[in-house]
């Protein structure tokens, strides 16, 4: 059995320079949490895989294809491979989500 303290994950280092701990990786999915404070997004990018979305704390705004939406927790977003996309804190509060990749991104 492996169990993972979120807490305890390292930060992973990553082209947009926020809070990015990895959480769990084999070939078939990546599990990673991410943490935007007040005023920090992500870089508007693609990912060769399909993708989503979970909430877990706070308020945020989603990007996909230009498309904008405000998102909170307890919310789930797919984010289909090969689709422009970003995340952005424009709060005063954290922004936490859990970014799910399948398979996994290498």
């Amino acid at each position: 059995m492996k169990i993972v303290q979120a807490s305890a994950a390292s930060s992973m280092a990553n082209p947009h320079g926020v809070t990015v701990q990895a959480l769990h990786r084999t070939e078939h999915v990546q599990v990673n949490l991410v943490t935007l404070q007040a005023g920090e997004e992500l870089k508007l990018h693609t990912t060769p895989v399909d993708a989503f979305f979970y909430v877990l704390e706070g308020e945020g705004v989603v990007e996909i294809d230009g498309e904008q939406v405000k998102v909170g927790a307890e919310t789930l977003v797919d984010s289909p491979a090969g689709h422009p996309h970003r995340l952005m804190n424009p709060g005063t509060g954290v922004f936490r989500f859990l970014v799910v990749k399948t398979p996994a991104q290498r």
